[in-house]
């Protein structure tokens, strides 16, 4: 396994930039929801670029692929979460579109890495 640091990932810049989308969005969400969908949201968007560098830096392939999986998991909890936030709250309507393109995105790329990364049956 090569030795780039995970800061040079596409995969986790766009994580990254989705964890910035993720506060200013949940920002605009009532404080109702303080302890319940912004706690969510953040600490699973949190959650993908966080994998994606922890498993990066382990020592095995299997473990990567491992945190890869993680990464991926805390995608589809976060898309669950935006689909939610846009059925409760209408104005952020268009705020969630633009999140959950960029999840989509990032889960594709996940994917194809997940798919890399693992040997041949």
């Amino acid at each position: 396994m090569e030795t780039r640091s995970f800061r040079n990932f596409t995969v986790w810049l766009k994580a990254m930039d989705l964890v910035k989308l993720i506060y200013r969005l949940s920002d605009n969400l009532p404080k109702s929801e303080l302890f319940g969908l912004v706690s969510q949201m953040r600490r699973a968007a949190v959650s993908i670029p966080s994998n994606i560098a922890e498993g990066k830096q382990r020592r095995s392939l299997n473990e990567y692929v491992h945190f890869l999986s993680i990464a991926y998991g805390s995608s589809a909890e976060l898309e669950t979460q935006l689909l939610l936030v846009k059925d409760l709250y209408s104005s952020q309507s268009n705020e969630c579109d633009i999140a959950i393109s960029l999840v989509i995105e990032i889960q594709k790329m996940l994917n194809v890495l997940i798919y890399k990364l693992r040997p041949n049956p």
